[in-house]
């Protein structure tokens, strides 16, 4: 009953509509089962809706901004990957959730007169390895990913297709070394089986709403999802310490 809504909203998140809710995916199955379960069933699943929005989006992406971000997620997921056994989902939720309502407060500052950003190799490759490895740890890249690529105004189906392509190329990477830490088992692999179903269903709701905004209307519920996220995932983290 709670991986259900969780597939439905990484769905509507791959679709390209209010992507930072995805987020709560894995904390809304961590009610009923370790994170790091959870993080295993969706894996699979996960790879599967990269597919269909990358060739959804697949003449929409920033080229540039992938080149910097992409290898700089592959140190991020080495990081997890090596630190697996000392992370800690609380305290990953407690640094996401600081720098959401930051990111935000700052937005509320400078308002709509704030300057767009350009491509940057230096930020660019931080929230880069940031994304790999929160990423990694409890599927929560999506933020991070946004903090850099937010700013800079992009088109949101420009937007929307970098964080399709990206997120591609980090999961099926992810795949490896969860397999070898023996989360891809098969009780686990059965649950994703049965889930499946419901990933192409949050794609095409959240495809559909994307193509019915505009860039403006666009961010400004991306802007209004990452305070309400940034809140939860602080008060979780700290809950949960």
């Amino acid at each position: 009953m709670v991986a259900i809504p969780a597939v439905l909203l990484y769905g509507v998140a791959k679709g390209g509509f209010a992507g930072p809710l995805a987020i709560l995916g894995v904390p809304l199955m961590a009610l009923v089962i370790s994170p790091i379960q959870a993080a295993a069933i969706l894996l699979p699943i996960l790879c599967i809706q990269d597919v269909i929005s990358i060739y959804s989006y697949r003449k929409k992406f920033h080229l540039l901004n992938l080149k910097i971000l992409v290898p700089a997620a592959f140190m991020g997921i080495l990081a997890g990957f090596l630190w697996f056994s000392f992370l800690s989902e609380n305290h990953i939720r407690i640094l996401l959730g600081c720098l959401a309502l930051i990111f935000v407060m700052d937005f509320l500052r400078t308002g709509k007169s704030a300057r767009k950003t350009d491509v940057s190799i230096k930020k660019g490759s931080f929230w880069g390895v940031v994304s790999g490895f929160t990423s990694f740890g409890i599927h929560a890249g999506g933020l991070p990913l946004s903090m850099y690529l937010v700013p800079q105004k992009l088109d949101h189906r420009v937007y929307v297709g970098t964080s399709a392509i990206f997120f591609g190329i980090v999961n099926f990477i992810k795949l490896v070394p969860y397999y070898y830490l023996e989360q891809l088992d098969l009780n686990n692999l059965t649950t994703s089986l049965i889930l499946i179903p419901f990933a192409p269903i949050g794609f095409f709701i959240g495809f559909h709403l994307t193509s019915k905004l505009d860039s403006e209307s666009f961010y400004k519920i991306t802007y209004s999802c990452l305070m309400v996220l940034g809140f939860k995932l602080l008060y979780d983290g700290v809950q949960g310490i």
